[in-house]
């Protein structure tokens, strides 16, 4: 249950909202009607009719007619648009009720949008979505990871290890963890196939490179590559430039972050086009010595032909980032110099670590001090694109794609055992020794590659999609010995733990979007995917880490749409989606106690309007999940948490987005999530130190760790010749960090305020150039955006080694492009 003075916020929060939907509300009478043709007189059923600068926007039906209807008398910009036909624009004084035609003629090239289109969802699939243009990334893309880049979106928690936005970054969306959210780019699987999760730091500054992004909320549509357990996020790169261009940006600030970019394009010539990027960035962090050193680059080219397009791209990534894995202990944050201690008297790091950690600044204290404490990797993805559209209603699509990814994080360890690398004592002047400084380094040495293909086809009251993909994963995993200060037999180079992982994943599933009259419509998309994993070999614990496992998936998703008119609409659905363990939980398990699949039962109801100048969503949904994957502080044989499946637990509760145009240059727009996420008969297991077993206590419904009860967003916006002005707020709520619902183990609420400031103008010497400067933390807020903790008992009393991970407070970043 919320709190009373929870309560009271929302309460508050809500009927601000509804006031400034009722004052935004006009009363205006005016039709605006139309149809959409070819050259040839032939309907262009399904394309899409925009109010530039409005909330209104609407599909021609079957016969290819549009309506407007109770528009305000004023100056209107409609935008037409239509896959394989170029872009129609239109200006109109409205003064009376009006019927506007357009005729479109055929496109020359074909629009890369088809890449995406049969794994997204249109206006017409009952599926809760947000879309962000590139316009909107750009004018805050001054070096921060693209989670950072989404936060302002609905539901959507963003945390930073490195304290800024530059680095390991990861995110959540309506409490699910990174790894239950499916990431594709340009429909090829992005997750990583052992992992689950996405790498943001392996792609730096890829935000350069996108024309868009589309969020799904809930299980959504259909795709490649890992369940969508909270969301699926869709990312289409940046489209055919017809002109050639060439574009130099830069930025800087807080934290000696730095980034440079380099753009240039060919254009559209005799139907090939050409784009590269370079990217560079770096950052000291706010975190100490937490910096990172980001490289990458990006090539596309091509051939497009008004029926065929062929298409490769090339992305590549290279990140060394120094750790700032551990967090700062709470104990540090708090100044509580005998909670420091007692890390020491109780064992859990040396008295040097404490004397370092008592010396440190409370909020950027990093544990590691080694000068080469660093995270290494490059990536490098090969893409292949053949799209054909045989006719305006039929089209085809298929992508081969391999990955290849080699790196490794380096480690010392102090005064470590040597039977944690299977080496014997050392005997040295008759002493026997167990222990000594160790310098270390994980690799993992992997290839992924595979195909996707989809086919659709539009007919008068069905548009049909069908499509797949076969994708295989080989990961090799190992530690090397890189020095020893007492070796033994040692050697620089002996591997003491090598394992091997291959996964086979294939799927296929048919889409349909059914009108069954004006105004309602039915959606349904079946899906099998299959599964075959294997590992084999020693883990890094020594433990043969062995096993196989094989799954077949049938997700179904039925949806229905209802067009009460042209402003307002309402949609249901329901969906059941299945997630395999990932590789963690099956190397952490327990003997003999692999865990289970995870499925999700999804019911979303959303409401709809759209007027001129306003827009309204309210979305609510209920997530019922069994066998779901939690942490109860259960160990394995050696000592290691496990993820244990838990019966029963569940996600519900209601979004709330809203958008006005105040005045011609003055809008706003936010959301407001409210949330519950539960588990019921949890029970928790706690390490007792004293009689070395696990105190095990049933707490019954307790909260979903990380699952704030409360997140909001608004955006004020000014915009006038060129000159823009954006003041953001975040508030999330309070968080558990584990599933207790314990408050000495949560993360407090916080509000974060950015402010962004951008002009943009035409010199004599540049097609463009763009000024950006961006105030992070307005307020100098100091809040914690992530946490870890592992509990255990000692003299009848529970102690907590935690981690947790400040952000930064107030700082900047300013930014200049110039585009040729």
């Amino acid at each position: 249950m919320f709190s009373r003075k929870m309560n009271s916020v929302l309460l508050r929060a809500s009927v601000l909202m509804l006031l400034q939907f009722v004052c935004f509300i006009g009363f205006s009478q005016l039709n605006l009607t139309g149809k959409i043709t070819d050259k040839a007189g032939k309907t262009l059923q399904g394309a899409t009719i925009v109010v530039k600068g409005t909330y209104l926007g609407t599909i021609a039906n079957s016969n290819g007619e549009y309506k407007f209807q109770n528009l305000k008398e004023g100056d209107y910009n409609l935008v037409v648009s239509f896959l394989g036909y170029q872009t129609a624009q239109k200006e109109i004084q409205l003064r009376k009720s009006a019927t506007i035609d357009f005729s479109l003629e055929a496109s020359a090239i074909m629009a890369d949008e088809v890449l995406v289109a049969a794994t997204r969802a249109d206006s017409k699939t009952p599926v809760v979505i947000t879309n962000v243009s590139n316009k909107e990334l750009s004018k805050r893309n001054l070096g921060q990871d693209i989670p950072s880049l989404l936060s302002i979106t609905p539901s959507f928690v963003t945390t930073t290890d490195a304290g800024a936005g530059v680095g390991y970054t990861g995110f959540r969306i309506r409490g699910s963890d990174a790894n239950r959210i499916n990431v594709t780019i340009d429909g090829i699987p992005l997750n990583d196939s052992e992992s689950h999760g996405v790498y943001w730091v392996n792609m730096p500054d890829f935000t350069s490179s996108l024309d868009d992004i589309q969020i799904q909320r809930g299980v959504g549509t259909s795709t490649s590559g890992a369940g969508a357990f909270g969301a699926s996020i869709n990312m289409q790169t940046q489209n055919v430039n017809a002109k050639s261009y060439a574009e130099i940006s830069s930025s800087a600030g807080s934290f000696n972050t730095f980034k440079n970019t380099v753009k240039l394009g060919t254009g559209l010539k005799k139907g090939f086009a050409f784009d590269v990027r370079l990217s560079k960035i770096t950052s000291d962090g706010f975190i100490d010595r937490a910096s990172s050193n980001l490289q990458s680059a990006y090539f596309s080219g091509g051939y497009y032909g008004d029926k065929t397009s062929v298409k490769a791209n090339i992305i590549v990534g290279k990140e060394k980032t120094y750790q700032a894995w551990n967090g700062v202990p709470k104990v540090r944050l708090e100044n509580d110099e005998a909670g420091m201690q007692r890390y020491a008297d109780h064992w859990l790091v040396s008295q040097d670590v404490v004397d370092h950690m008592m010396a440190s600044d409370s909020r950027t204290y990093n544990q590691y001090t080694y000068k080469n404490e660093t995270d290494n990797y490059w990536q490098k993805h090969y893409r292949l694109f053949l799209t054909h559209l045989f006719d305006d209603n039929t089209k085809f699509n298929m992508a081969f794609h391999y990955t290849q990814g080699e790196g490794y994080y380096e480690q010392f360890k102090k005064n470590d055992k040597l039977k944690k690398y299977g080496l014997a004592p050392i005997v040295i002047g008759g002493e026997s020794i167990e222990k000594t400084d160790v310098i270390r380094r994980k690799w993992l040495d992997n290839d992924f590659y595979g195909t996707v293909f989809s086919f659709s086809k539009k007919m008068n009251s069905v548009d049909f999609v069908a499509g797949g993909g076969w994708n295989k994963y080989d990961g090799d995993h190992f530690g090397e010995i890189r020095w020893m200060k007492n070796a033994g037999d040692a050697f620089l180079g002996d591997k003491y733990y090598d394992n091997n992982g291959t996964k086979e994943e294939y799927n296929v599933y048919t889409k349909a979007n059914i009108a069954l009259n004006q105004q309602f419509g039915l959606y349904a998309d079946m899906q099998l995917r299959g599964i075959d994993y294997k590992i084999k070999g020693i883990d890094s614990d020594l433990r043969d880490v062995s096993q196989k496992h094989d799954f077949l998936f049938f997700n179904p998703k039925l949806g229905l749409n209802y067009e009460i008119d042209e402003n307002h609409r309402v949609f249901a659905s329901f969906s059941i989606a299945n997630r395999e363990p990932n590789r963690s939980n099956y190397t952490d398990a327990k003997p003999g106690e692999a865990p289970t699949s995870e499925r999700l039962f999804d019911y979303e109801l959303t409401y709809k309007m759209s007027k001129a100048n306003f827009l309204f969503e309210a979305n609510m949904f209920y997530m019922n999940y069994k066998d779901q994957l939690v942490l109860t502080g259960e160990i394995n044989d050696v000592g290691s948490a496990v993820m244990m499946n838990v019966d029963k637990s569940y996600r519900a509760g209601i979004e709330l987005s809203a958008a006005t145009n105040i005045t011609k240059y003055f809008s706003w727009k936010g959301n407001l999530s409210l949330s519950k996420n539960k588990v019921k008969n949890f029970v928790e297991h706690v390490d007792n130190w004293e009689t070395g077993e696990q105190n095990i206590t049933n707490l019954g419904t307790t909260d979903l760790a990380f699952s704030p009860n409360v997140t909001a967003n608004s955006i004020f916006s000014y915009d006038k010749s060129g000159f823009g002005v954006q003041f953001i707020s975040q508030y999330v709520g309070e968080q558990y960090i584990d599933n207790s619902s314990s408050k000495d183990r949560s993360l407090d609420a916080y509000t974060v305020s950015n402010m962004n400031f951008s002009y943009e103008f035409k010199p004599g010497f540049a097609e463009s150039l763009k000024i950006n400067f961006l105030v992070n933390n307005v307020f100098d807020a100091e809040y914690e955006s992530n946490a870890w903790v592992y509990s255990y008992i000692i003299g009848g009393e529970r102690f907590a080694m935690d981690g947790y991970f400040p952000q930064a407070g107030i700082n900047f970043l300013a930014g200049v492009t110039v585009r040729f």
